[in-house]
């Protein structure tokens, strides 16, 4: 059987500790600050990014570099299998550039993932690519069952500030002015791998409880079986008040807690929240 690789890129935030314990390999994308560029994980902080955003300034993004990951493949055994789990094409050109790479390395087999979202689901996906590898199963086969999985995990996000989606071009200068001066908070989801809103909602806490009352109508019963994933934009403790809300409804479920990095933060912006979830396999 031919060596198997698991990439990712950055806006999976994975642990550093993780990725090495499971030999997951991690392309980093970029947030650019008037002109220079920043790695994510490797160049500034989550801390660093949330501390200057609030200072003003707004970054672009980028994807991670096409040629130095064509070096690294360059590098691998003749017949690697390489599975990319990407963050959604519908809001970068990384997957596609795994496309592109594929042409371009004679010698290796890439598979690009697409997870169509980002962030915890996309680090789901991750952990059941490493999960069946180290069990032993075909790259085929890996695919076929992160191609089924993402269709299974669902993700919503609410921001706190309407002005990074509005600057980022998901909303409309009107929208984001109207949806502040009225205290709305969307409630947003991936669609067709693109962020847009699901519900709009008054206050920042009701947001939050609709997404509660999805998941109460999905998981039945204590939770048993379920992973949830509450995700945060430098605010730790807003994450562990939900956390302990989630534990009381779904006493059984493993829950675990991520952040949203540079890139997705260039997005939401400070003072989001999210919550994710599925039932893994058995």
């Amino acid at each position: 059987m031919s060596q198997i690789v698991i990439l990712t890129d950055s806006t999976a935030y994975l642990p550093t500790t993780y990725c090495e314990e499971h030999q997951v390999h991690v392309a980093p994308l970029s947030v650019i600050f008037d002109g220079d560029a920043y790695r994510e994980g490797f160049d500034i902080s989550v801390a660093e990014f949330y501390k200057r955003i609030q200072t003003g300034s707004l970054p672009t993004t980028s994807q991670p570099n096409i040629g130095d990951l064509v070096a690294s493949f360059e590098q691998l055994p003749e017949g690697t299998d390489i599975i990319g789990i990407t963050l959604s094409s519908g809001i970068s050109g990384t997957y596609q550039a795994l496309h592109t790479i594929n042409m371009m390395v004679d010698h290796v087999n890439v598979h690009p993932v697409d997870s169509r979202i980002s962030c915890m689901p996309q680090a789901f996906l991750v952990q059941e690519a490493v999960r069946l590898r180290d069990a032993g199963a075909t790259a085929e086969t890996i695919v076929n069952r992160l191609e089924t999985l993402k269709e299974q995990i669902r993700a919503y996000f609410v921001v706190d500030d309407l002005e990074h989606l509005q600057r980022g071009g998901r909303l409309s200068v009107a929208q984001a002015f109207v949806g502040s001066f009225l205290k709305i908070k969307p409630v947003l989801h991936f669609v067709d791998g693109k962020i847009v809103p699901f519900e709009k909602i008054r206050t920042f806490k009701r947001a939050v409880n609709r997404i509660e009352e999805m998941m109460k109508e999905d998981i039945h019963g204590d939770g048993a079986g379920y992973v949830i994933g509450v995700i945060h934009a430098e605010d730790s403790a807003k994450a562990e008040a939900e956390i302990a809300e989630l534990q009381a409804l779904f006493p059984q479920a493993r829950i675990e807690m991520s952040v949203f990095g540079p890139v997705i933060g260039t997005h939401l912006g400070p003072g989001a929240i999210g919550i994710t979830w599925y039932h893994a396999a058995e």
